[in-house]
């Protein structure tokens, strides 16, 4: 598990305990609304409400008014309209509302959406000429067209006509088109405009239905809830309301498509939330884009067959299988690349590459890399002489900004913050792998970040807690789901879940004790033991089995208690620096090179405590050390498998080797190489 930064976030006690009162809230809802800002009464009263406030004003968002008289005039001549839309959850859902409408209404109307792997996102010429072979009169995009600024031209001169619904930036000049429906526009006065492109789509159907939105939601809003969170787009203001309408739709009178994803995922009977939505419903939605034609989400969401809702259903689930054998195949083929070249698991950016991997599935291996090594990564599959990347990052690191930075080495790319695409020719990759690690080396990279919402005693994890912060859902971007902190626990055991595919621990503080779940934590790489005292964050979710209401818990993250985590993080990038070859100054040689009395102590606990390089930080804590010198143990460790005094098994457990010859430290070739680092003063 990736070492981070934890920060428990700071809350005015006082204030919680006045809004708890004035607003008859729970004090657990109450300490948690002031952690994320809430601390003035109109605001607590808005996030809080029933959910019956008034919508905004669908007319209010700019060419509005011209798409709807162009729209109602096409359904009355019954002109062929086409809504072209894109292949995520958000795409899909958002196509699928705008079709489901036009179609009772008595349009003519027809969905198109583009195939990832051989047309990718966004409207282009090839699909202008197809849809112009389709005899469609006018185009009407969904989640996407801001940008197609040529392909726009091209619409009119064939003859069609175009409408942009779409939620991302748009550039300096807008496309030609009959309107241009975007939020975002510099012209838009709207009071709330982080909409997913599904809430956009919802706004014109609002405008061309005229009737009260709400009427609409219980129609529309369980597609509105899966893009909407498949998006990632706030879950705030009227994102909110829009979700939370939509999850009541899901639970109360699902759609036959929707139903029959459920059951495929073994979660037809189970009450489903924003979290539900977006670990069971999107990756699901997803992958029919990824691995195939997106047209078979369409379908399943448009379909009131539930024998043919059915077998779509399971051929899509069966797609998100090959999905995650696709991925965990790239991923272990990445760490191959890392065991013939070690160096590079310690770039700023991490950039990989291999030939023909499955450009669907690439972003999923970086996100995963991300979150394994703490930093941005970037996969890069090679098709002939060009390649196509796609990147993650972490919070405080811009992606699309070093993009921006090494863009002439790139075909063209696109993205925000936290995630980006590109293509480039081959030949650049080397130059661009340089240049991008460059860039980073003049930006002080951020650590990935633990957030604390509350620290917690064990004895107040119990249903009524998860009843009372339930008030905060739906959880999403920028009203995550609750993370507590249980501090200074002691591990009374540990067992394997589904194989040792997961690890069940049992906790306890005093006389209190509660079982927690570490879900993709492998029994066997664990690298505590009894009687260890670490750190928890954790998410607690009721579970009611047989009638019975249990708390799960969850563990997002585990550390060594009373370690010095600034000292610890410090140590880790020295570490890395150390890796990347770089030049070291003297002041920080004490904290890196090992001496023998180091040499030792870590050597006397390996051989007394199997312990694991998974996480380091246990074996600063066997020699007494607040992490200080995380960096020198780490060398130490790397001599010791140098000079073969241990060895790591598969799991990464350090084992004793048996060593029938003295061995001489002067020889190791690490140690030889870390001096040179160092200015001759200090050799």
């Amino acid at each position: 598990m990736i070492r981070k930064q934890w920060q428990i976030i700071e809350y005015d006690k006082d204030l919680a305990a006045q809004i708890a009162q004035d607003h008859n809230l729970n004090p657990f809802a109450a300490l948690l609304a002031t952690s994320r800002g809430l601390v003035h009464d109109n605001d607590v009263s808005e996030f809080f409400s029933d959910m019956n406030t008034a919508l905004m004003d669908p007319n209010d968002l700019p060419d509005m008014g011209a798409a709807v008289l162009r729209l109602e005039k096409a359904i009355e001549d019954f002109e062929p309209i086409l809504i072209f839309g894109d292949y995520d959850a958000d795409g899909v859902t958002a196509t699928a509302l705008l079709y489901s409408y036009l179609e009772t209404s008595g349009a003519n109307v027809q969905a198109y959406i583009p195939d990832r792997l051989t047309e990718g996102y966004g409207l282009s010429t090839e699909a202008v000429r197809i849809i112009k072979n389709k005899g469609a009169k006018i185009i009407v995009t969904v989640d996407n067209g801001i940008s197609a600024i040529e392909e726009a031209k091209l619409i009119s001169s064939l003859g069609m006509e175009l409408i942009i619904t779409d939620h991302h930036k748009p550039k300096d000049i807008l496309p030609e088109a009959v309107a241009v429906i975007d939020p975002h526009r510099t012209d838009c006065t709207c009071s709330f405009v982080d909409f997913a492109g599904v809430g956009v789509a919802f706004k014109l159907v609002c405008a061309l239905d005229g009737r009260d939105p709400y009427e609409l939601l219980h129609e529309f809003g369980d597609l509105l809830a899966i893009g909407t969170v498949g998006d990632i787009v706030p879950l705030v203001g009227e994102n909110r309301i829009l979700v939370k309408k939509g999850l009541e739709a899901i639970n109360g009178f699902p759609r036959t498509g929707i139903q029959a994803l459920l059951d495929v995922a073994g979660a037809g009977e189970k009450v489903i939330n924003s979290v539900g939505i977006a670990f069971t419903l999107c990756p699901r939605i997803n992958a029919a884009g990824r691995m195939g034609s997106a047209e078979r989400a369409l379908e399943c969401l448009l379909t009131e067959d539930e024998k043919h809702a059915e077998e779509l259903a399971k051929e899509i689930n069966d797609e998100n299988i090959l999905r995650r054998e696709i991925e965990d195949g790239i991923a272990d083929r990445v760490e191959q690349l890392f065991t013939t070249y070690p160096e590079r698991r310690f770039d700023r950016i991490i950039v990989v590459e291999g030939n023909e991997w499955h450009s669907g599935v690439i972003g999923i291996v970086a996100s995963r890399l991300a979150q394994k090594y703490g930093r941005p990564c970037i996969v890069i599959t090679k098709e002939g002489l060009s390649a196509r990347g796609s990147g993650r990052s972490i919070e405080g690191f811009s992606l699309y900004d070093a993009l921006d930075s090494v863009s002439d080495l790139l075909t063209h790319f696109g993205g925000h913050p936290l995630a980006a695409g590109f293509e480039i020719p081959v030949e650049n990759i080397p130059d661009f792998r340089e240049a991008l690690n460059e860039y980073a080396a003049q930006i002080e990279m951020p650590f990935p970040v633990q957030r604390i919402d509350l620290k917690l005693n064990l004895k107040s994890v119990e249903t009524e807690l998860v009843n009372a912060v339930s008030a905060l859902e739906p959880y999403g971007a920028r009203n995550p789901q609750p993370v507590f902190g249980l501090f200074g626990m002691n591990i009374e055991s540990f067992q394997p879940v589904s194989q040792g595919k997961h690890t069940r621990i049992q906790i306890s503080k005093g006389y209190n004790k509660i079982n927690a779940i570490i879900f993709n934590y492998a029994t066997d790489t664990f690298p505590y033991e009894k009687g260890d005292v670490v750190d928890l964050a954790v998410t607690l979710e009721n579970n009611e089995y047989r009638g019975t209401v249990n708390v799960n818990t969850r563990v997002q993250n585990i550390r060594v208690s009373c370690l010095d985590e600034g000292k610890l993080l410090l140590g880790l990038r020295l570490y890395e620096r150390y890796n990347r070859g770089e030049r070291l100054p003297n002041s920080l040689y004490e904290l890196i090179f090992p001496n023998r009395e180091l040499f030792a102590n870590v050597y006397r606990k390996i051989k007394d405590d199997n312990i694991s390089m998974i996480d380091p930080d246990k074996l600063c804590s066997k020699i007494q050390d607040d992490g200080g010198k995380i960096a020198a143990v780490l060398v130490a460790v790397d001599v010791m498998l140098e000079m073969g005094l241990v060895s790591k098994n598969g799991s990464g457990k350090l084992i004793v080797s048996a060593v029938n010859s003295k061995v001489n430290l002067k020889d190791s070739e690490i140690l030889n190489n870390l001096k040179l680092s160092f200015t001759e003063d200090k050799v």
